[in-house]
């Protein structure tokens, strides 16, 4: 059997590859992959060669790259240490895992799927849905605030849907895309408004009565972390979900940060707790779990988020669509292995 692998070689370019398997480590589980999601803007990010890309492998101008860090799929064989999982359970695979048909995963970052009926294209947004709800958590959001969503990628989407369900009044969210601005109010966004309008952070304040209690700030731009700041409540709070690659919005910390008492969190999803979950705090594993039920109960429509499927090999053509127009490219997209077959 081989092991085929999508791979950045060069910025902009990638390959499907293939190379043999080897022997499962005692501390592994080899899983076949059914599917893989696409996370769009780290993604591109390292297609690009962008800066603060920040994991291994990324240092600048290193190639190759493996991306693909959240997959579903079957252990169809486990080391003599792992405990958890045995052959042929289907799992959500985290950290470890890229776009390949079979991959070799730690025990921490393995998570077995309990519920027959999910379908593997959506539980295998486990891994980045439990992104925004752990943006979320850091807000310390509480019921009937207001709540902010900037930057509707795959991740502000979820950020919609997941605002809505825990109660925030109103949800507003914020992308440049009209497309994208109409999605998130079919997911649950009471408001959603285009940046580039002169007034924007009026309309904002206005639609919040005064100012916002939880921004999550999802489009890695300074620009709209300098905007968020402009319609953040006093002693408001702003998750910082998105990767900011380069600055090119100045800040006034003292009148924007210091004076209204807002605090700005680091909400990177290293940034939690490893082991076990707090309040504020989950495990990956505990809020892609708590995913898992938004699912499966219909409170996040993964028939609205789902909007791509991909075989593997068509990887070339799917990244450089990726390179040249981002804005463009679906916001829920995996590779389907199943397809190789």
């Amino acid at each position: 059997m081989k092991r085929k692998t999508i791979q950045f070689v060069s910025a902009g370019k990638a390959e499907l590859t293939d190379e043999p398997l080897r022997n499962v480590a005692d501390d592994e589980a080899l899983v076949e992959n059914e599917i893989s999601a696409i996370s769009a803007g780290t993604e591109r990010a390292n297609l690009m060669d962008l800066p603060n890309l920040g994991g291994p492998g990324t240092a600048p101008g290193q190639f190759p790259k493996r991306l693909g860090y959240s997959g579903v799929g079957r252990v169809v064989e486990i080391g003599k240490n792992i405990r958890g999982v045995r052959a042929g359970d289907r799992v959500l695979t985290h950290w470890g895992s890229c776009h390949s048909n079979y991959n070799y995963i730690g025990e921490n970052n393995l998570v077995k799927i309990g519920n027959d009926a999910l379908p593997s294209e959506h539980a295998v947004f486990g891994v980045i849905a439990g992104f925004s709800l752990g943006g979320l958590r850091k807000t310390r959001f509480e019921i009937g605030e207001s709540a902010a969503v900037v930057g509707l990628g795959i991740l502000g989407m979820f950020g919609v849907a997941l605002c809505r369900i825990a109660g925030a009044a109103p949800v507003i969210a914020a992308d440049l895309s009209e497309a994208r601005r109409t999605l998130a109010l079919s997911l649950g966004a009471h408001h959603a408004f285009n940046p580039a309008d002169g007034d924007y952070i009026e309309k904002v304040r206005e639609a919040s009565r005064g100012g916002v209690n939880a921004v999550i700030e999802v489009s890695g731009q300074a620009l709209a972390l300098k905007q968020a700041l402009g319609f953040t409540a006093r002693f408001g709070r702003i998750a910082l979900l998105g990767c900011t690659r380069v600055s090119d919005a100045a800040i006034d910390f003292y009148q924007e940060v210091h004076r209204p008492g807002v605090e700005i969190i680091g909400a990177h999803t290293e940034a939690r707790p490893k082991q076990e979950s707090r309040p504020h705090a989950w495990t990956w594993r505990d809020d892609a779990r708590a995913v898992f039920d938004f699912m499966a109960d219909g409170r996040i429509d993964m028939g609205k988020i789902l909007s791509a499927v991909y075989s593997p090999a068509g990887a070339p053509s799917v990244y450089s669509e990726l390179a040249q127009a981002p804005q463009d490219f679906p916001v829920g997209a995996v590779f389907d292995w199943r397809k190789l077959k």
